[in-house]
């Protein structure tokens, strides 16, 4: 059951795929109703998940599960991975590779391979106020509060 994601609650479970790259406007124009489509029939042993998405920055893809009307099973989480993996293939963009690291420079969205990141830091190309993306944050509450922070105040923070 697709829901949009600004109604799921605070406790809602996310995961969050970060693109190697942004999506185009066409490209868009075509992802958002295919995983609208994917998630309107996701389902947990039979029951309708209540779902949504988002896609900040045409760079990510968050999709948040409203984990009171249902859990999801080891078998949706398998089935929204293998989708994810149809639109890496579909769409030629790494969406699982969680060894890059994703930041603002300036109004720009940067994404490095973590090796690369740990000598942006080194050179002090980027500062503890640089804004990451924290993908580790679990849940609608920690996107909305703690997904942009300064590295200083991420795990990132060990690289300083």
């Amino acid at each position: 059951m697709l829901v949009p994601f600004d109604s799921l609650p605070d406790e809602a479970r996310i995961w969050i795929y970060q693109s190697n790259r942004p999506f185009t406007e066409e490209e868009l124009t075509k992802l958002k109703p295919e995983v609208d489509q994917f998630l309107e029939k996701w389902t947990a042993h039979g029951a309708n998940l209540k779902a949504g998405v988002t896609f900040p920055y045409n760079r990510f893809i968050i999709i948040g599960l409203d984990q009171e009307v249902n859990a999801a099973s080891g078998c949706s989480i398998d089935a929204s991975v293998h989708f994810i993996q149809s639109l890496e293939k579909e769409y030629n963009i790494d969406l699982l590779d969680k060894m890059n690291v994703t930041f603002k420079q300036g109004e720009f969205i940067a994404y490095k391979p973590l090796i690369d990141f740990k000598k942006l830091v080194k050179n002090r190309s980027v500062s503890p106020k640089t804004i990451v993306f924290n993908n580790l944050v679990n849940t609608k509450e920690e996107f909305e509060s703690d997904w942009e922070i300064p590295l200083a105040e991420s795990w990132h923070n060990r690289f300083l």
